[in-house]
């Protein structure tokens, strides 16, 4: 760990500062030549998909289609280090319990399966036939299929994921929690709602001909590193770029490209946004309700703002939303944003002049009680000027890890849709069950409670993903079996059941082999529902290793038999797998062709075409009202609380964590930080560098306490605060989650700050 520091950042995002982040990372993985000719590889046609972000490929890219952030995700799983049966015979369980997530991952690549011994507290050597078996037995053991959970991460490619839900069906429940649970369910329930698909409408062309883009909730310089490129063109040829997010991000502000050699000589860099809003947590929709009132106002004065013959036509419910956002009082859209009428007013004159817009959200949207009636609220803004099926405007809600818009479209859902069952029952010739099962935070709570027994995670770190930490532990604990399929060591494999497997496979920059030694091919969907495929090329961490696809099948052989599928055929050879996807799901026909062509295929968007698969045919406006009061609201006239959001900082994506450090906000050498407004540090009585415990709410008999954090002063409204997950994770409890989509509510999170014993 580097020296603790905390320092005024004033660079602009990326630029030299990124350069030497990649150097360092390379230099650590203790590969650093090998990783070298890895990025040259990374996001190109004949090369792997970055195991990181979701966010497109250009049609004509360069030869450094990666970021910083990307080069951490490649050089973390192409590290020299190694977890072998060694290391687990050294190093009990209890003892790896005490060690923070950066250590526990930054030990290498898991080499072979390993089977946890209670009497020992350490995990041993299990050959992979017995580990299939084990898990068979257990799963055969139930009295009921529904008493299993089939847990999925967006790391996963598109044929396990298919496989493994496949698996999951035929073994009897639809208990397919996954990571879309946690981030953007918001998303895709607002726009099934609204435009009847649940996947963002714009392609990576579309940012060239926009003419404003909005981003809300979102931090692209550490979550989406390669959107600032598209950014930065885009801002560069005149496009308005207005930006709404809590907390001053760099990368919003300025950016200076890596790739730009006469800029990089003089230190030069680009602004990004035209105008940047920071609105309170949970805000985010009155803001937006009041600009809508602006376009309002403004066609009720002047005419011809509206795009009245795109809503005649195309959508239904209008008059209600009109009539009740000219009802809304501008006290209440101030009160609730944070912002004046004058910042909304002007932000809502660049819409209006704009006559193609995009907007983008991230999980600043989507994690709050009221999430999907804030992405309904975007709809509705972009429904009144006619942005959605026109060039250069619509939808893009900004998905996290690589492949988790994929995952869901090859089946990986709790609540599948009527047409994906029937054709999977028509396809395999068998009777399915239609009962929803559970998602994540249903999946914690049913394990508490003793109605889930066997636990099956493909990737991830779902133990350190989740809400609730304590709670989540307690239920990963009350499990007869865990599984986890993965390429490092990480905290959930220290979360046993009462017997517990952790299985090692294939990395996403490894050769994926056939038997017959030829390379397979995986693919992945990203954020604008491109179809590509991904091969690795480099050998496989160690001859023991598995594919996703091999593991999976392994234990469904030993499950179920292969009477129905041949699990062990189609893991052999992906074209097998992405021949019964063609024939399942719409979009995928020719799909071992179409994936072969440069950059893959696109799926396709019926918004873009201006058709809506909705109940009316029609995009649907919505009217609903404000929340009576957000959290920050409630919490005003509390003494000593305050409002958090957890988020990453610039060494993590997702659980992950790659560093301490977190540039663009002045961090080094230290997680445990909150950073808070100027007047929130003195109405708290509290000063910079100040060690302060976290306190969330306990009314349900739960303690949650996140101890010795630093205060940091920061560009923050007030009553807002921010501070890292996982650390943060046990203030939110499990039952804080958004109405309709169950996501946990990790950007509201009520918080009482109080001094800390620790003092250095």
């Amino acid at each position: 760990m580097s020296k603790e520091r905390i320092y005024d950042y004033h660079h602009p995002a990326a630029g030299w500062g990124a350069l030497k982040a990649v150097g360092i990372h390379l230099k650590h993985s203790g590969a650093p030549l090998s990783n070298v000719r890895s990025l040259l590889k990374m996001n190109q046609p004949d090369g792997f998909d970055c195991p990181g972000c979701a966010w497109g490929d250009p049609e004509h890219g360069s030869s450094f289609e990666f970021c910083e952030n990307g080069v951490k995700a490649v050089t973390w799983e192409t590290t020299a280090k190694r977890v072998t049966p060694k290391f687990f015979k050294s190093y009990s369980v209890t003892e790896m319990k005490q060690w923070d997530d950066y250590r526990l991952e930054d030990q290498g690549r898991l080499t072979s399966p390993m089977r946890y011994n209670r009497a020992t507290d350490h995990y041993e050597p299990v050959s992979w036939s017995d580990a299939f078996a084990l898990v068979g037995q257990h799963l055969k053991a139930l009295d009921d299929p529904d008493q299993a959970l089939f847990y999925t991460s967006g790391k996963a490619g598109n044929e396990s994921a298919y496989l493994f839900q496949l698996f999951a069906r035929l073994y009897g429940t639809n208990n397919l929690p996954d990571c879309s649970n946690m981030c953007h369910e918001a998303s895709g329930t607002g726009l099934i709602e609204a435009l009847g698909i649940g996947k963002g409408s714009v392609l990576l062309d579309d940012f060239e001909k926009a003419e404003a883009i909005f981003t809300f909730g979102q931090n692209p310089g550490t979550n989406h590193p390669r959107m600032m490129g598209t950014l930065r063109e885009a801002a560069e040829r005149g496009c308005e770029i207005v930006a709404f997010n809590t907390l001053k991000e760099r990368g919003l502000e300025r950016f200076a490209d890596p790739q730009k050699k006469f800029e990089m000589a003089r230190r030069g860099s680009h602004r990004i946004s035209s105008m940047y809003l920071c609105p309170k947590l949970g805000g985010d929709m009155a803001a937006i309700r009041g600009m809508a009132k602006v376009v309002f106002e403004r066609d009720a004065r002047d005419g011809d703002v509206l795009d009245r013959e795109f809503l005649a036509k195309y959508t239904t419910q209008f008059d209600e939303y009109r009539a009740l956002v000219e009802a809304t009082g501008w006290e209440v859209i101030e009160s609730q944003s944070g912002l004046t009428r004058d910042e909304i007013t002007q932000a809502a004159e660049i819409y209006i002049r704009s006559k193609a817009t995009i907007i983008c959200w991230a999980m600043g949207i989507t994690q709050h009680e009221h999430s999907v009636a804030t992405v309904r609220e975007i709809v509705n803004f972009l429904l009144l000027r006619g942005n959605i099926g026109k060039p250069g405007a619509g939808t893009c809600p900004v998905r996290g890890h690589s492949n988790v818009q994929g995952d869901r479209t090859v089946g990986v859902n709790e609540k599948a849709p009527e047409w994906f069952m029937a054709a999977l029952e028509k396809f395999y010739g068998v009777t399915l069950k239609r009962d929803h099962g559970h998602d994540t935070v249903s999946a914690i709570g049913a394990m508490r409670d003793g109605k889930c027994k066997v636990f099956i995670g493909l990737a991830g770190n779902f133990a350190r993903a989740t809400s609730d930490s304590n709670v989540c532990e307690q239920a990963l604990e009350s499990c007869n079996l865990t599984v986890h399929i993965s390429t490092k060591l990480n905290r959930s494999h220290l979360v046993t059941g009462k017997d517990a497997l952790i299985l090692p496979c294939i990395g996403r920059v490894e050769i994926d082999a056939k038997p017959d030694g030829s390379p397979q091919l995986i693919t992945v969907e990203d954020s604008m529902s491109m179809v590509h495929g991904s091969a690795g090329i480099h050998k496989p961490a160690s001859k023991e290793l598995l594919s996703e696809a091999s593991i999976i099948a392994g234990i469904a052989e030993q499950t179920l038999g292969s009477d129905v599928v041949k699990w062990t055929w189609l893991a052999e050879d992906y074209d097998r797998i992405r021949d019964h996807i063609a024939q399942i799901i719409p979009g995928f026909h020719d799909f071992n062709a179409r994936v072969r062509e440069h950059r893959g295929f696109w799926l396709g968007n019926p918004g873009a075409r201006r058709e809506f698969p909705t109940a009316t045919g029609k995009a649907n406006f919505l009217a609903a009202q404000l929340p009576v009061a957000v959290l920050h609201q409630k919490l005003a006239k509390k003494q000593g609380w305050v409002t958090l959001q957890t988020m990453r900082s610039h060494d993590q994506y997702n659980t992950t964590i790659y560093g301490y450090n977190d540039r663009y906000r002045g961090v080094e050498g230290q997680r445990r930080v909150v950073f808070l407004n100027k007047a929130d540090m003195a109405r708290l009585g509290v000063t910079k560098g100040q060690w302060v415990d976290l306190i969330g709410i306990e009314d349900d008999g739960v303690q949650r306490r996140a101890e010795s954090f630093r205060v940091v002063e920061y560009d923050t409204p007030e009553g807002c605060a921010a501070a890292y997950y996982p650390e943060t994770n046990p203030l939110i409890p499990l039952d804080s989650v958004g109405f309709k989509s169950n996501t946990p509510n990790s950007k509201s999170v009520a918080i009482r700050i109080v001094p800390s014993t620790r003092i250095a």
